[in-house]
C-alpha cells in the first residue's frame, strides 16, 4: 500500500513486519561459515564448559605424549650413562685439579657482576675484567721491527740462502738476457750489422754561375720586412740596394705600417739581424716603395739591365714566401713587357706597371724580394701572381728592374715621383680590324687635348710600342721623360691619324 507523507508525497513501504501502522525491518540472518574440524578439536571449548571458562570440578584432559625416540637417535645423541647436568654445581674457589676452571660464582664473587648469579641488578661502568696481580702495565710505542728476510719468509730463510737465490736469478736473468738477443738476430735475417754504404769520396761540385753560387751571393741582400701594430700584421720582402741602409720593396708592403700609427716595421736579414726600419718614399701607381734601416756595411744588391732580358732566359726569385725565408725558386722568363693592373691599396689608385712574367714559384710573402738572372743581377722586383688557388699556379709578374731603379732612385733623392702623362681617360676595345685604348674623356689643358686628341679616338700606337689596352697605354706613356715629345698613332672615324704629343706630369 502506499502512504503519503506530511509534506504531500507518497511514499511506498518495504517488506518487513507490519504492525499494523508501521512495517518494522526483520533482522539479518546470521552466516555462519564451516568450521575445520581439527581447529575445532584444538580451540574449541571442551566437553562439558559451557561459558569462557571451565570450572575447576571439570577435569583437565589428558595431555597424549609424543612417542619414544628410536634406539638409533637415543644411541647417536642421547647421554652415554653421564648423571652430570648442563650446568655443574656450585665448587669451592680454590680446585683441587689445575686443569678444572673455577665456577664464576666461588667463594669470592668476580668483579663482572654478570657473571655473578647472586649479585644484585645495578647499572655501573662498563664490564672491565680483574688484571692479573703481578703483570706490569704495558704502554703504548713502536714495536719491533722486522728486517727484509723476517718481512718476505717470516724468519724461516737464513741470509746464506738468501743470498745464493739472488745469486741463481741474476744468473738466471742473464741468461734469459742472451738467449733473447741470439733469438733475436736470428729471427731477423734481413739485417746485417756488418753492412757499411759507400759514400762518394769528393763533394759536389758547385762551378761558378750555378743556382747555388748565385744563392749564396744575393741572399744576403734580400731581407724580411715585418709590421706589427694593433689592428695590422704582415710579412713581405726587400731588397737592399745601398750601402746606407736602403731597402726597395713594394708599396703594398708596407702601405698598412704607414697608414697605422701603431705598426711597428722593421727588417730581417739572413743572419737574424732584425733593425728598425723607416719609409722613405712609396709610390702607389707604381707599386714600388723605398725604406731604410740603420745597419753598417750591409750587403748591396747590383741592378741589372732588364732590357737584355730574352724569353726563355733563366731567373731566380728570392724572398720570403708564406713567411718562410731565404727561400729559392727558379724558373724562366715566360714573357716580357706584360702590362699588369691590380686594385689600389685600400681604395688607392690603381697599379699598372709593366711586368716581367715568370715561373718561378712566387707566393704571399715574395712581394718586394728580387728576381735575378743567371749573373745574379737584381733584374726585377717580385710583386704579383695570376691564380685561382690563392697559391703559385707559374704566372708571377715582377716589376722590370730598369723602371724600379729610376723610381726608387727618385725615391731616395726626393722622397716622391712624379710620372709622365697625356692627361687622358680610356677604355680598352677590339674591333675586327683593330684593338687600342679608346678615349673616353679629354680634360682641357692636359697634353692630349693640347695635341688635338679628340673623345672616340682609338689610340694604337705610341712612339715605337703597340698599344693593344688601356694598361699598354699607361706603361707606354710612363716609360717616357715629362716634358718628351712622343708621336702617338690613332683611329679617327675610319682613318688613321698621328699626331705629336708632348707629356706633361701627372
Amino acid at each position: 500500500m502506499s502512504q503519503q507523507s506530511p509534506n504531500g508525497q507518497t511514499s511506498t513501504p518495504v517488506s518487513g513486519v507490519d504492525d499494523g501502522a508501521h512495517r518494522r525491518l526483520r533482522p539479518r540472518p546470521l552466516v555462519q561459515p564451516p568450521v575445520d574440524p581439527a581447529h575445532a578439536t584444538a580451540f574449541g571449548r571442551p566437553a562439558g564448559v559451557a561459558g569462557a571458562f571451565a570450572s575447576r570440578d571439570v577435569p583437565a584432559p589428558q595431555l597424549q605424549t609424543a612417542p619414544p625416540p628410536p634406539e638409533s637417535l637415543v644411541t647417536a645423541f642421547g647421554r652415554q650413562g653421564s648423571s652430570e647436568l648442563l650446568q655443574r654445581p656450585p665448587q669451592p674457589t680454590s680446585s683441587p685439579d689445575p686443569d678444572i676452571d673455577p665456577v664464576f660464582w666461588g667463594d669470592k664473587p668476580a668483579g663482572d657482576p654478570w657473571r655473578d648469579p647472586a649479585s644484585g641488578a645495578v647499572i655501573g661502568p662498563p664490564a672491565v675484567g680483574e688484571e692479573p696481580p703481578g703483570e706490569p702495565e704495558r704502554k703504548p710505542g713502536p714495536g719491533p721491527q722486522l728486517s727484509v728476510p723476517e718481512l718476505l719468509f717470516g724468519r724461516r730463510v737464513k741470509p746464506a740462502a738468501l743470498a745464493l737465490l739472488l745469486t741463481v736469478a741474476l744468473v738466471l736473468g742473464a741468461v734469459g738476457g742472451l738467449v733473447g738477443w741470439l733469438i733475436g738476430r736470428a729471427g731477423n735475417p734481413l739485417t746485417d750489422s756488418t753492412v757499411t754504404l759507400a759514400e762518394v769520396a769528393e763533394g759536389k761540385e758547385r762551378p761558378a754561375g750555378s743556382i747555388s753560387d748565385i744563392a749564396k751571393r744575393v741572399t744576403p741582400s734580400v731581407v724580411s720586412i715585418e709590421f706589427k701594430g694593433a689592428n695590422v700584421a704582415g710579412v713581405g720582402s726587400g731588397v737592399v740596394i745601398d750601402g746606407g741602409g736602403y731597402v726597395l720593396t713594394n708599396d703594398h708592403v708596407v702601405a698598412p705600417a704607414a697608414q697605422d700609427t701603431s705598426a711597428k716595421l722593421s727588417a730581417i736579414f739572413t743572419d737574424g739581424t732584425r733593425a728598425q726600419a723607416r719609409v722613405v718614399g712609396r709610390d702607389p701607381k707604381t707599386d714600388l716603395a723605398v725604406i731604410k734601416v740603420e745597419v753598417t756595411n750591409p750587403t748591396v744588391l747590383q741592378f741589372g739591365n732588364s732590357d737584355e732580358l730574352q724569353v726563355g732566359d733563366s731567373v731566380i726569385a728570392i724572398g720570403s714566401p708564406l713567411q718562410l725565408s731565404n727561400t729559392v725558386t727558379e724558373g724562366i722568363v715566360s714573357a716580357l713587357h706584360r702590362p699588369v693592373t691590380a686594385a689600389g691599396e685600400n681604395g688607392g689608385p690603381q697599379v699598372t706597371y709593366d711586368a716581367i712574367q715568370t715561373d718561378a714559384a712566387i707566393n704571399p710573402g715574395n712581394s718586394g724580394g728580387a728576381l735575378v738572372d743567371s749573373r745574379g743581377a737584381l733584374v726585377g722586383i717580385n710583386s704579383s701572381i695570376r691564380t685561382e688557388t690563392g697559391g703559385s699556379v707559374g704566372l708571377g709578374f715582377a716589376i722590370s728592374g730598369n723602371q724600379a731603379r729610376k723610381i726608387s732612385q727618385e725615391l731616395i733623392r726626393n722622397g716622391s715621383v712624379k710620372h709622365a702623362d697625356m692627361n687622358v681617360n680610356v677604355k680598352s676595345v677590339s674591333a675586327e680590324t683593330s684593338e687600342g685604348a679608346q678615349v673616353q674623356n679629354v680634360p682641357a689643358g692636359g697634353a692630349a687635348a693640347a695635341a688635338g686628341i679628340q673623345e672616340g679616338d682609338v689610340i694604337t700606337k705610341v712612339g715605337d710600342r703597340v698599344v693593344r689596352n688601356a694598361a699598354e697605354l699607361v706603361v707606354a706613356v710612363r716609360e717616357r721623360e715629362i716634358g718628351e715629345t712622343v708621336q702617338v698613332v690613332l683611329a679617327r672615324q675610319g682613318r688613321e691619324l698621328k699626331l705629336d704629343v708632348t707629356l706633361k706630369s701627372d
